[in-house]
């Protein structure tokens, strides 16, 4: 893991494509700007590890893969 320091209005750039920029900070928090391309999924770490509980909650209840959450909210809830 790269570790950097950085202040306000600072960048980190990521490849050619993605700039990370501290926005503000203060209080314990940092706001960081993040644009990348598109194609390329930007998600905080605890909506990915809740995205991964609900998917393995699906597979458990349905017994089978459930790609994303609202797939199966799609799928299911218009019975």
């Amino acid at each position: 893991m790269l570790v950097l320091t950085r202040k306000r209005l600072e960048t980190i750039r990521i490849g050619d494509d993605i700039t990370i920029q501290v926005i503000q900070t203060g209080r314990g928090r940092v706001k960081l700007g993040i644009q990348a391309p598109a194609h390329l999924r930007v998600l905080r770490g605890e909506l990915e590890m809740a995205e991964g509980a609900f998917a393995g909650l699906a597979d458990a209840s349905f017994g089978r893969s459930a790609g994303r959450p609202w797939e199966l909210v799609h799928e299911f809830g218009n019975n």
